[in-house]
């Protein structure tokens, strides 16, 4: 729910600055629902403990309110405005919310809480998280790193933002 409300607000301000270029072609900005969109989110993020049903039902009105997004962004190019105007993040983050409303709709529709390779972030597509079962918290976001260490120096093995298991590379580190 947070990261489609993230979605949300990112493909808003995309929207604004595509309507900026062809302001003279419309004559009202394309309606988003913004403060319509910002309560129903908020209806649920501040409750303590929402019910899976509560969450099905924001998730599916914030899915709703990025598709029109993207739908009035779309209409925007059709009529003239130019994707190149965007910020190098701007259109990145169009392209994040692209995927992440694919993965999230998938989800939505199938009743799984799972795809490979989720986008949990936003503003870093690239970071999954990884699972690791501690007391504190049970999932961790971030790089793994495996690392070998001799006679004091240390030597770094793997990088990877997706999980892996050390004992795959274990025989290959100590080779090394």
């Amino acid at each position: 729910l947070d990261l489609l409300n993230d979605a949300r607000k990112a493909s808003e301000a995309i929207l604004d600055a595509l309507y900026a270029q062809v302001m003279g072609a419309f004559k009202l900005k394309p309606r988003t629902y913004r403060q319509m969109a910002r309560k129903a989110y908020l209806a649920i993020a501040k409750k303590r403990q929402p019910s899976r049903k509560l969450i099905r039902k924001g998730i599916r009105q914030q899915l709703g309110y990025v598709r029109r997004n993207l739908a009035h962004i779309d209409g925007l190019i059709e009529q003239g405005a130019s994707l190149s105007q965007l910020s190098r993040r701007q259109y990145r983050l169009l392209l994040v919310i692209h995927e992440v409303f694919r993965q999230q709709e998938w989800m939505y529709q199938q009743h799984v809480r799972r795809v490979d390779d989720r986008i949990v972030s936003v503003s870093q597509p690239h970071v999954r998280p990884i699972v690791r079962g501690k007391a504190g918290t049970s999932v961790e976001f971030g790089a793994k790193l495996s690392l070998s260490c001799v006679r004091g120096c240390v030597f770094l093995e793997q990088v990877s933002w997706d999980n892996f298991n050390e004992s795959n590379h274990l025989q290959d580190q100590v080779e090394a």
